[in-house]
């Protein structure tokens, strides 16, 4: 079997650690690893597999000596200088910034959903944002069966996934010390503002959610709107999703839908007070979803509420998978 060598780039940043406690998991076959980062943090020592690593300074020739994969997560900029360097060099990288996701010639895959997507790659795959990814389960396999019709996203999200100064923030218990990354604080608050806003009173977030949607199932015109939420809960994001279908369906054959579908666990027992929650779903990679419902007020439509932990799931385990499953098919 073929061994493989392997870049983390941002190595020392919530989500590249990350990376790196999901590959240990996995036990993937890769020969070699090298751990890259800015030139602040180069020089930082962290244990990986039995070793130590020294994290090594990001440059234009880091990828010189032949690298098979790399796994980006340190932000729009360096992804949009450095993974074309690394993909010229016959390196296929797997980035999760959101730099490339729109690129029509970048395939933006969750493996459960559209994984043929990844092999259209020309040295580039996108991982989708942390919000959508986790939507994306139910919706495909939903869509599958109903043809979806409309969709309507509430989400809940977590500080995680505005990073080391968010989560600095929501400790700012008694607000003696000054913000670090939110306009107001988020403990005890909620902030109906994900990135910038736009033109069109959406925010950035928000039209992520809306264009990847479409372009992850296949749906260039379907009809999506989204309102995304900070909330103060360190961990896991929570979305209320509301769909509207082209056809009927039967609610016991739509909850067993869900539950065949690879990595979803359906948790819905109103009697028993059971449903998702941001504490159940930390440090797993699967996607919880309950509360299901049919909404009355449409002609076929239903309410989900969908959980899952956004540093993993929604971020490195979704990109270890993708590169799980390329070398596999290999």
């Amino acid at each position: 079997m073929k061994k493989y060598k392997v870049a983390i780039v941002g190595a020392t940043g919530l989500v590249g650690r990350s990376f790196l406690r999901v590959l240990e998991e996995k036990k993937l076959p890769i020969e070699s690893y090298a751990l890259f980062a800015s030139k602040r943090t180069a020089g930082t020592k962290l244990k990986f597999l039995g070793k130590e690593y020294e994290v090594q300074e990001l440059t234009e020739n880091s990828f010189d000596s032949g690298f098979d994969y790399a796994l980006f997560s340190a932000g729009g900029e360096v992804s949009k200088k450095y993974a074309p360097i690394a993909a010229e060099k016959g390196c296929i990288v797997i980035d999760n910034s959101s730099y490339f996701r729109m690129y029509d010639d970048v395939p933006l895959v969750v493996p459960e959903v559209n994984f043929e997507d990844a092999y259209k790659n020309k040295g580039i795959i996108a991982n989708p944002n942390c919000s959508t990814i986790q939507a994306m389960l139910p919706l495909k396999a939903l869509d599958d069966k109903y043809k979806i019709k409309r969709i309507v996203y509430s989400t809940y999200q977590a500080v995680s996934g505005a990073g080391k100064n968010a989560l600095d923030d929501l400790k700012n218990i008694d607000g003696s010390k000054p913000l670090k990354k939110f306009p107001y604080p988020i403990f005890d608050n909620c902030l109906p503002h994900i990135d910038s806003f736009l033109d069109n009173g959406y925010t950035k977030e928000e039209m992520k959610m809306i264009n990847e949607t479409r372009k992850i199932l296949h749906h260039p015109d379907l009809r999506v709107t989204a309102t995304t939420v900070r909330v103060p809960v360190s961990n896991s994001h929570s979305e209320s999703i509301n769909v509207e279908f082209e056809k009927d369906y039967n609610l016991d054959e739509l909850i067993q839908t869900l539950k065949d579908f690879p990595n979803i666990i359906v948790v819905d027992n109103p009697e028993k007070n059971e449903y998702p929650m941001p504490i159940n779903s930390t440090g797993h990679d699967e996607v919880f979803v309950g509360r299901i419902r049919r909404d009355d007020s449409v002609k076929s439509g239903v309410n989900l509420w969908v959980v899952a932990d956004n540093i993993r799931k929604g971020a490195a385990s979704n990109a270890v998978q993708i590169l799980e499953k390329l070398i596999k098919d290999n």
